[in-house]
């Protein structure tokens, strides 16, 4: 009966001849943990921005409804303080949500600065990858032709 062959030796050789620069994959998870850090702190940013315009809004509201619930003298003003309260809810709601566009809007172009950033240092790694494994590839494969040329 035939022995199974071992693979374990022709797989090392095979990935030997091939290796990685270690660099390379650093350099790699550098630039991601870099455009992390940076997408983080927009993110961060933009949720502080809105927190405080969120804030903002209640606070106004809270006081606006404060202006409601008081004691008036006649039923009718009773009528204008809701027509108020509506009327300043709805100048307040416009104001709030201009806001709440612009971080919004400022969040997208810090995204896409970033990711043509990123898109151009990657770009950038892996010309310097492709580049060293095409050297090496090219340094491998004169030598397997050195060696088979020896052999026959």
């Amino acid at each position: 009966m035939a022995d199974a062959q071992d693979f374990t030796k022709m797989m090392q050789d095979m990935m030997s001849a091939f290796s990685m620069d270690p660099t390379t994959m650093q350099d790699a998870f550098k630039t991601q943990a870099a455009l992390a850090e940076k997408m983080s702190k927009v993110a961060l940013e933009a949720a502080e921005k809105s927190t405080e315009i969120s804030s903002k809004w209640t606070k106004d509201t809270l006081s606006k409804v404060g202006e409601v619930a008081t004691l008036k003298d006649e039923p009718t003003d009773y009528t204008k303080a809701m027509t108020d309260f509506a009327s300043s809810s709805a100048e307040m709601a416009a104001e709030n949500m201009a806001a709440f566009a612009e971080v919004a809007k400022k969040v997208q172009m810090e995204t896409v600065e970033l990711m043509l950033a990123a898109g151009k240092d990657f770009s950038e790694d892996a010309t310097s990858a492709m580049k060293k494994a095409t050297a090496t590839a090219t340094k491998t494969a004169k030598k397997a032709t050195t060696v088979a040329s020896e052999k026959a």
